[in-house]
C-alpha cells in the first residue's frame, strides 16, 4: 500500500529510533523528538516500538491512503479528522483506500506521530529510515507492506496512557547531570541555573532549543577543545544564554558543556511551545538510568 502526501506540511518527516554508531564520522543520529509518544503509537498497534513513524508539526501534511491499513496517532493534539470526521487519538483507527487524513488546529503540544501497521519499504540509509534535512514533500509516497497484527485494546492501557501523559505534557523540573564545564560557572550563575526560570524561544527546532533567561558567566574566560555532544547536552553560548541540543544536533561542539538533560525529560522539552517556563534540578547517572528503565519496562508487556 501507499500513503501519498497531497498537501505539504511545514516540517513533516519519517523518524525511527535513530541512526546510531556514526557520530564519530560526523553523521547526526536524528530519530524521534518525543520518543515516548512515538513508542506509544507503535505499542498500541503491536509494532516494534522502534518502528518508523510519521513525525508531524503544525500546519501538517494531508495524507491520502491508497489501501486499507490501521493507524494510530499520539503526541500533540492537532485535531485529527479522517474524511472530515473527527477521530480519536491513542486508538487503532481503520483506514481504507481513498481515505484522507487531515489535522485542523493545534490544541496542545508541538509534535504528533502517526504509526501504521506493516513494514516501510522506502530506502534506509545507514540502518535507519530517519530523515535529517529531508522533509515530506507534495506527492511523496510512503510504501508499506501491511502485516496482519491485532492491535492492543486501548481500554487496557489506561495506566500507561496516564504515565506517558504525565511525563510528556505535565509541568515539572528538567533534571540534568552536571557536565565537564559545570564547575567552570561562577557561583552566581550556578545559583541562577538551579533557582531561576528559563523560557523557550522561537529559536527551537530539531537541532536545538535556545533558551532565554539569566545571563550565565564562567569564572574566567576559557577555551574548550571540541568534544562529543548528544541530544540533551546543555551548552553555554558566547552571549551567556543556554541551548539544549535535540535530535538533529551536531556531533561535536566547542561551547562549554554544562550538563546533560536526562533522556526521560527530553520528550517534554520537545513538546514545549514558545515562552514555556523551564526549571532545572540536579540529578545523577544512577537516577537517570533507573527512570529510563522503569519507563521502558512499561512497553514490554
Amino acid at each position: 500500500m501507499s500513503i501519498t502526501i497531497i498537501k505539504k506540511g511545514i516540517s513533516d518527516s519519517i523518524q525511527d529510533a535513530g541512526r546510531y554508531g556514526y557520530q564519530h564520522i560526523g553523521i547526526q543520529p536524528c530519530g524521534y523528538m518525543d520518543y515516548l509518544s512515538a513508542q506509544l503509537a507503535n505499542y498500541i498497534l503491536n509494532n516494534s516500538v522502534t518502528n518508523p513513524v510519521i513525525e508531524i508539526h503544525f500546519p501538517t501534511s494531508t495524507f491520502y491512503f491508497e489501501a486499507e491499513n490501521i493507524i494510530c496517532i499520539t503526541g500533540a493534539n492537532f485535531v485529527p479528522v479522517l474524511n472530515e470526521k473527527s477521530i480519536a487519538m491513542q486508538t487503532p483507527i481503520q483506514v481504507n483506500n481513498g481515505d484522507v487524513l487531515q489535522f485542523l488546529q493545534p490544541i496542545h503540544g508541538r509534535i504528533a506521530y502517526i504509526a501504521f501497521q506493516g513494514e516501510l519499504t522506502n530506502n534506509k540509509w545507514l540502518n535507519s529510515f530517519s530523515y535529517f534535512s529531508k522533509r515530506l514533500e507534495l506527492d511523496s509516497k510512503l510504501e508499506i507492506v501491511k502485516k496482519e497484527i491485532t492491535p492492543k485494546d486501548p481500554t487496557t492501557l489506561v495506566d500507561l496512557f496516564e504515565t506517558i501523559e504525565t511525563r510528556v505534557f505535565k509541568q515539572g523540573v528538567f533534571q540534568f547531570i552536571p557536565g565537564p564545564a559545570w564547575n567552570d560557572l561562577d557561583q552566581p550563575s550556578i545559583q541562577q541555573v538551579l533557582n531561576n526560570p528559563f523560557k523557550t524561544t522561537l529559536q527551537s527546532n530539531r537541532m536545538g532549543f535556545q533558551l532565554k533567561g539569566p545571563s550565565l558567566n564562567l569564572i574566567s574566560p576559557k577555551s574548550y577543545l571540541s568534544s562529543a555532544v548528544t541530544r540533551g547536552t546543555m551548552q553555554l553560548l558566547p552571549n551567556g544564554e543556554l541551548i539544549i541540543l535535540m535530535a538533529d544536533h551536531q556531533t561535536i561542539g566547542g561551547y562549554p558543556n554544562l550538563g546533560q538533560i536526562i533522556l526521560v525529560d527530553l520528550p517534554r522539552l520537545a513538546q514545549l511551545g514558545k515562552d514555556s517556563i523551564i526549571h532545572f534540578s540536579l540529578t545523577n547517572v544512577d537516577s537517570a538510568q533507573q527512570q529510563y528503565q522503569s519507563l521502558q519496562n512499561r512497553f514490554t508487556n
